[in-house]
């Protein structure tokens, strides 16, 4: 089987190391799979830094690509859009929380692909609203890299994402920080800054999953995250992190009750790194796509 893969993001967010990610797993596995990333997108140089078959993607070329493959994987809406062009059997991913638009456009665009791959029962639930067959819907949680053993060493840090998308709840984070007096670090890196952090916050006006908060239970930090759309399948209030409202002060309380409560932290910290060995790594991820793309060719 040979799949052609299309992501048309032009930063490395969540979603293309996703996309990386599976095709490392899928070339590990002798799975022919070739992914068109736009020229100089972050995706298509790590793609190509890791010997993997990627190719820029040029819209008009697109549909002589994909007659090759006997599937097309779009990651994104765009790349949902395009793949619908390109003659073969379509499998979308579908990763954020919002809304499928209630037009006739989306109603035909979503009607069309063989297999939509939800990353969460939430989004699951946002499809299904949106009148997709449920039989045509897998879900399949984002995986992370979980470290052999949770890195020793001091850890001092409370981790947010230093994000320019509003959504990401920046603003709300300062506050809670100022109110609970414990400073933030604002991340850009987070493989680099999750091994000193203590706790991850990670707030957010919706999410399909988040991936970024099992990163950090990967890496052995206790996770506090928005009650919004996946997050609590993932952070299971009280046993895997802390949940919390999109208010300064409750995610102040959630910080100051975590921070003076060490024996608490460590609990939730284990729970979360538990959980993600169990259901959340990378091979899984791989592994549950592939059982879609043979539900397709089947």
């Amino acid at each position: 089987m040979a799949i052609l893969h299309i992501d048309t993001g032009r930063e490395m967010r969540g979603g293309q190391w996703q996309v990386l990610q599976l095709m490392q797993g899928l070339a590990a596995r002798k799975v022919e799979a070739r992914l068109l990333s736009p020229a100089g997108s972050p995706l298509l140089q790590a793609a190509e830094s890791l010997g993997l078959d990627v190719r820029p993607l040029k819209a008009w070329a697109a549909r002589s690509e994909a007659r090759a493959f006997a599937l097309v994987h779009a990651h994104d809406a765009r790349a949902h859009s395009l793949g619908l062009l390109c003659g073969r059997p379509l499998v979308v991913a579908r990763r954020v929380g919002f809304p499928v638009r209630d037009t006739l456009a989306s109603r035909w665009k979503y009607g069309r692909a063989a297999r939509y791959l939800a990353v969460s029962e939430y989004v699951r639930g946002t499809l299904l609203k949106a009148g997709v067959d449920g039989e045509k819907i897998s879900v399949v949680y984002d995986g992370v890299r979980v470290p052999e053993a949770a890195p020793a060493g001091e850890r001092t840090l409370i981790v947010g994402i230093d994000s320019s998308d509003p959504g990401k709840g920046t603003t709300l984070l300062t506050q809670a920080g100022a109110i609970a007096g414990w400073p933030i670090h604002f991340s850009r890196r987070l493989l680099d800054d999750l091994p000193r952090a203590a706790v991850f916050v990670y707030v957010s006006e919706m999410e399909g999953l988040g991936s970024a908060a099992l990163l950090a239970m990967a890496y052995g930090a206790a996770v506090i995250a928005s009650e919004v759309g996946g997050l609590p399948e993932i952070v299971r209030d009280g046993e895997t992190g802390v949940l919390t409202g999109n208010h300064p002060e409750q995610i102040a309380v959630a910080l100051a009750g975590l921070m003076g409560d060490p024996a608490r932290m460590a609990v939730l910290a284990e729970g979360g790194r538990l959980q993600v060995e169990r259901r959340f790594t990378v091979d899984r991820m791989v592994e549950q796509t592939m059982l879609a793309y043979e539900r397709v060719s089947a």
